[in-house]
């Protein structure tokens, strides 16, 4: 299997970490439309077809765009989220080969999020 290496994280244990967690590092890899209409608290966008570019960006550059520090390799709270989980898998599929080995998947996405916020 391709994504071997990829763990999920569930609701849960996302909710869990918003909000409360430093480490947190949440990347929402839909378009900016998408994430204007509505996302998770303390998210940054990285939309899916910028996402190889943005990770292969010095942290300088990186923080000059995004607004935040680039994460590390085996940052331990680096998670990737869309709307269905798909995209997000991708994304980390492509981080992962930049040596992204921690990255994980909300694989419930922002559809799950918006449903169980009641948003």
């Amino acid at each position: 299997m391709a994504n071997t290496g990829t763990k999920d994280i569930s609701y849960e244990e996302l909710k869990a970490l918003v909000g409360k967690s430093p480490n947190l590092i949440l990347i929402d890899v839909r378009s900016e439309e998408e994430v204007a209409k509505g996302h998770i608290p303390g998210c940054t966008n990285i939309p899916l077809d910028t996402v190889e570019t943005a990770f292969a960006m010095n942290p300088d550059e990186f923080k000059a765009k995004y607004g935040i520090k680039k994460p590390q390799l085996d940052a331990p709270e680096l998670v990737f989220s869309c709307q269905t989980g798909r995209r997000s898998g991708l994304a980390i599929g492509k981080v992962q080969q930049l040596g992204y080995v921690t990255a994980r998947n909300y694989t419930g996405g922002y559809s799950e999020w918006s449903k169980k916020e009641g948003k």
